[in-house]
């Protein structure tokens, strides 16, 4: 595995992303405060490019009202349709098989029971020396 310095670490801002080409592969490098993290940069539902897209700590929810911040669980939605991927292991818990223009019944779930979706993007190891950003490829 080959690595590659991207960037100054100030060059990225907390909570922002970097496209960065590297052999051949477009990535995203985020800045997530403490550490970094890289994932392909492009969403697998309709290609759209994840470093324009936010940041924020993974929710899980028991029911309308009650929301609980996972700590340490960082995604990035997609700029385009909001799809949401783990920035630690690229897994998606969108799965577009399942929205159609029609109505459903619906029910609360316990958070527990989700099942993540079959979609996932590829993830880089992202280390830094000194003040420069390095992407493993």
């Amino acid at each position: 595995m080959a690595e590659h310095v991207v960037c100054r670490v100030e060059e990225i801002a907390e909570g922002k992303g970097l496209r960065v080409e590297l052999e051949g592969r477009a990535i995203a490098v985020f800045n997530l405060g403490e550490r970094f993290a890289a994932v392909a940069d492009r969403c697998p539902h309709e290609g759209a490019s994840l470093c324009h897209g936010r940041t924020a700590p993974l929710t899980e929810s028991q029911g309308p009202g009650d929301y609980r911040v996972i700590d340490g669980r960082i995604i990035v939605r997609c700029p385009w349709h909001g799809w949401e991927f783990d920035l630690a292991t690229g897994r998606s818990y969108c799965d577009p098989n399942r929205v159609r223009v029609r109505s459903f019944d619906v029910r609360v779930a316990d958070s527990a029971n989700l099942v993540e979706g079959p979609y996932r993007v590829e993830t880089f190891e992202v280390t830094t020396r000194g003040r420069y950003v390095v992407v493993t490829v």
